[in-house]
């Protein structure tokens, strides 16, 4: 599945509704600095189009800020940072 066609799909926004409500509309990179910063964004640990298996796994999924989700990956590069990879190994061994 296209990631545009994804992101659009019923299945994603229920998903997305859910993990927002679960960490109370709060961007859980903030609140682990004690910062209570609302969620806009729930962001995929390990990417959709590398890891489509875990597109609507919850535990794969955090909401953030605006500003914490561009530090989560490169734009350019598509790569992740060292953020991005603090949080994959954070839930490693739960998925």
């Amino acid at each position: 599945m296209a990631s545009n066609s994804f992101y659009k799909s019923k299945k994603w926004r229920s998903i997305r509704e859910r993990v927002l409500r679960r960490d109370e509309y709060l961007c859980q990179e903030c609140k682990r600095y004690g910062k209570s910063v609302q969620a806009n964004t729930v962001h995929h640990i390990y990417p959709l189009e590398s890891h489509p298996k875990l597109s609507l796994n919850s535990i794969n999924l955090v909401s953030l800020c605006v500003d914490c989700h561009e530090k989560m990956h490169n734009r350019l590069t598509n790569e992740i940072t060292q953020k991005g990879i603090v949080w994959q190994n954070r839930i490693k061994y739960k998925i």
